[in-house]
């Protein structure tokens, strides 16, 4: 597939061709060297990009509900929370369910990159559907989020 003008190289791979974790890393490593390439002009990686995104519902998560959501692993996650928080993008306060609890909310400056990044998130993903078509882009993605609840039970 080319996206923005690069396309990943065909590569034999004997037996790993017929395996569908390899299969979908290759397509997840280049969906996301693209999105990469759409949030480099904030100087936003894909990982922040995904905290951001999952704090933007505005209730506020857990430092593990946010390791799940960003698909991240929890050291992983606390130093990515705490350059967010170094920048203003994110901070942290009281659980509202919990006030014993601490939560990462996202910051007004967050939610403006946000705004800001909406642009190159929407090119990136026109960009997927003129190269797989948009039919075959939505009937994908349900067919992995079926995968995942199958996986998942």
């Amino acid at each position: 597939m080319r996206i923005h003008g690069r396309r990943e190289p065909t590569v034999v791979t004997p037996g790993l061709g017929s395996s569908l974790a390899y299969l979908l890393s290759r397509a997840e490593r280049s969906v996301n060297r693209a999105l990469a390439a759409a949030l480099s002009g904030e100087n936003v990686t894909v990982d922040q990009w995904r905290i951001l995104q999952a704090l933007a519902d505005g209730r506020g998560h857990s430092m593990g509900d946010l390791a799940e959501a960003a698909l991240m692993p929890h050291p992983t996650l606390t130093k990515a929370v705490d350059r967010l928080v170094d920048q203003a993008l994110v901070y942290r306060g009281h659980d509202p369910t919990d006030r014993r609890k601490v939560a990462v909310f996202l910051a007004n400056r967050g939610s403006e990159l946000l705004g800001r990044l909406d642009a190159g998130i929407a090119e990136h993903h026109r960009a997927i559907l003129a190269a797989y078509g948009a039919a075959r882009t939505e009937e994908l993605m349900r067919e992995l989020e079926q995968l995942v609840r199958s996986l998942d039970d």
